[in-house]
């Protein structure tokens, strides 16, 4: 059987070591399991995430569930959502622009957006 050492703060072996006592554990069996689920699910068995100040994800998406409930649309059914998106592409189609552009021959060109 191997040994490995590991360098840890002591504030935080003592913190580890009374939370895995309570869980009837200690310290050795609860790194064998760390590194047993490690080794199963094939990679670190918990978030690893680096916090760049952006938004989180999950804080996004779930601003984004709670919209519809804002603008009192959260119960529509699939064949309503369909028709506001068929009425929005045809208010868009009404509302084109025209640019004309010239040429340096003076020809015209029309373009819509």
């Amino acid at each position: 059987m191997a040994m490995i050492q590991v360098r840890i703060d002591d504030n935080l072996k003592e913190q580890a070591s009374i939370l895995f006592d309570n869980l009837g554990l200690d310290l050795s069996t609860a790194v064998r399991m760390f590194l047993k689920k490690s080794v199963q699910i094939g990679g670190i068995p918990f978030d690893v995430i680096y916090d760049d100040g952006t938004v989180d994800f999950l804080t996004s998406l779930k601003a984004l569930q709670l919209k519809p409930k804002e603008i009192g649309n959260d119960q529509m059914t699939l064949n309503e959502i369909n028709e506001e998106i068929n009425n929005a592409r045809k208010e868009k189609k009404m509302n084109k622009w025209v640019f004309i552009l010239f040429s340096k021959e003076r020809k015209c060109f029309f373009n819509y957006w």
